[in-house]
């Protein structure tokens, strides 16, 4: 009796299925990723994936993407092929300012990607970091598979050449070729391409947590000392070690409403002398906010120091946009005389 009880009560607390519908054709990067993102949560962590385009077998699917023709996120039906769709992030969630059209990657990223980064750092539940993540891998990522998949050049004009080892190209490479004597097996193909995007996913995402976030609070933490630096608030310095730092710099300058006052950065390099290095205009530019001293240009070692007259002097780029010094304290100065032509 005791173990008919036990196999009853098994029987009653047994999960069913869970299946994600997606289309039988010719896979491409947004679908592979939208289920790879739905796999990472508890709840469809086990899905099976039906690849089909019938929509009597869609409609026994707990969660269908890219296919069915039917945006709804309170029935889980998430494709962007019809007419009717022109959905962005900016116009589903007014906060972010990105205007590309969403494919199934980016509708499903917007509705579960908060969930899965937090499910990928183990977290029990978002975090300010999370939300700092979930912005910088829709811009660094998904947004290139969204555009890619909805024929959205980068650019307008004739490119100079091709990229064709993108994420979306090597996605599109798993599916059977069209002359194979032997034919693979399409699904076993699709699985290749949820796991290979959903990895890169992963690391995207544990790397922007394990390095970028890190380096953000290096450069907050130098930002807020500069006026220890120098009494002008201009000249920045890394005295914990070089980061990525211009990305940073621009974000938190913007958050802090002192746009376009820091014009150097001072930090160590790999041997142990300390460069100095102009501020750009924006995070893609080559011209800088202020540059180094025009007679300094393409200067070195003791010709440099003769005519800078700072001791310690090694270089100074023909591009005058950074120079280096032996110690923090040349550095320093090298920016110091800079400020003086501002």
């Amino acid at each position: 009796m005791r173990l008919f009880r036990r196999l009853v009560s098994m029987e009653v607390v047994k999960k069913p299925k869970v299946v994600i519908g997606t289309h039988d054709g010719k896979f491409h990067c947004d679908e592979a990723l939208a289920c790879g993102i739905l796999r990472l949560l508890p709840e469809y962590k086990h899905a099976q994936i039906c690849r089909s385009r019938d929509p009597q077998t869609l409609q026994k699917c707990d969660i269908v993407v890219d296919v069915g023709g039917i945006y709804d996120p309170q029935t889980h039906r998430y494709d962007h092929h019809q007419r009717s769709f022109d959905s962005t992030m900016n116009s589903l969630r007014p906060e972010f300012p990105w205007k590309t059209k969403l494919s199934s990657a980016g509708l499903v990223y917007l509705h579960f990607g908060e969930r899965a980064i937090t499910e990928i750092l183990g977290l029990e539940s978002p975090t300010n970091d999370v939300a700092k993540i979930y912005t910088k891998v829709y811009e660094n990522f998904i947004e290139e598979i969204d555009a890619v998949d909805n024929g959205i050049d980068q650019y307008d004009g004739t490119p100079r050449y091709k990229v064709t080892t993108t994420i979306g190209s090597r996605v599109g490479a798993l599916n059977p070729a069209w002359n194979a004597t032997k034919e693979k097996d399409p699904d076993a193909q699709f699985e290749l391409a949820v796991n290979l995007v959903v990895t890169e996913f992963q690391e995207r995402v544990k790397g922007l947590h394990s390095v970028w976030l890190p380096a953000r609070d290096l450069v907050k933490e130098a930002i807020d000392a500069r006026f220890k630096v120098d009494s002008s608030g201009m000249i920045i310095s890394f005295d914990k070690g070089s980061c990525p730092w211009k990305e940073h710099l621009f974000e938190i300058e913007q958050e802090m409403g002192i746009v376009a006052e820091i014009k150097f950065a001072l930090y160590e390099d790999d041997k142990g002398s300390w460069r100095v290095q102009c501020v750009p205009k924006h995070s893609n530019s080559f011209i800088n906010r202020l540059s180094l001293r025009e007679e300094w240009k393409g200067l070195r070692d003791d010709e440099l120091s003769k005519k800078a007259n700072i001791p310690g002097c090694i270089f100074v780029h023909s591009g005058q946009f950074i120079g280096g010094n032996k110690t923090h304290e040349g550095a320093l100065q090298m920016a110091r005389e800079s400020l003086k032509h501002e």
